[in-house]
């Protein structure tokens, strides 16, 4: 079942939807998963909705953000024209739903994933929430899967797993090192040892060094 989706995927004959609210959302959740995917050949596109501009010092370039994705993408191999932003303005999601959704549907329209990757159902964002919701809306007729931000949730159930190699969970740290902006900030979650820590706790639960957890919020086969 799953087995098969997921060898159609790494051969390339399936297509992979990573949907991040903010830029540094996907490397931080699935980061592991996205390197191992590409490692794999596989067919790999992410969008991230918001370059955060709002949230950005005074003095700071309006395009950091987006610069800094766009160097975290070559860090892990994303092949030109695979990732992309849109210019939503930071926590103010929930008042253009449907401008969200109808995004999402374009991008359904034109690249017709086989497995999309948002946001869980629990984390508490109100962007985040915002794009979990019409996401499931938008690919509900596909395999959905929702990755974690632990400190924006209360709870998360994990039903799936990405097992990591250590080079996979080494790609997910250089990607996120292009962050610079997010470092200076001093958050503890952007460090090596909560980037491992958390690897090697959902490694645990399935008997490997490393692993990324998942919310299987619809599977198809």
């Amino acid at each position: 079942m799953y087995s098969d989706l997921t060898g159609q995927v790494m051969n390339g004959s399936q297509r992979v939807l990573i949907l991040a609210p903010h830029t540094d959302d996907a490397e931080l959740g699935c980061g592991g998963t996205i390197a191992r995917l590409l490692a794999s050949n596989a067919d790999v596109h992410l969008v991230a909705f918001s370059t955060c501009e709002e949230s950005l010092p005074e003095d700071a370039p309006r395009g950091l953000l987006r610069d800094e994705f766009i160097e975290s993408m070559r860090a892990l191999g994303m092949p030109d024209g695979n990732a992309r932003t849109f210019s939503y303005r930071v926590r103010h999601f929930p008042a253009h739903r449907q401008q969200v959704l109808e995004d999402l549907v374009k991008l359904r329209r034109e690249l017709n994933p086989a497995i999309v990757f948002i946001p869980a159902s629990s984390d508490t964002h109100q962007d985040h929430q915002t794009l979990h919701a019409e996401g499931v809306r938008a690919f509900r007729g596909g395999t959905i899967l929702g990755y974690e931000l632990p400190w924006n949730h209360i709870t998360f159930s994990a039903q799936a797993f990405v097992t990591l190699s250590r080079s996979n969970l080494q790609a997910k740290w250089e990607a996120l090192t292009a962050y610079k902006s997010q470092f200076q900030l001093a958050r503890n979650y952007f460090s090596w040892e909560f980037i491992e820590g958390l690897a090697r706790v959902r490694g645990a639960q399935v008997k490997v060094d490393y692993a990324e957890a998942f919310e299987v919020v619809r599977i198809k086969w």
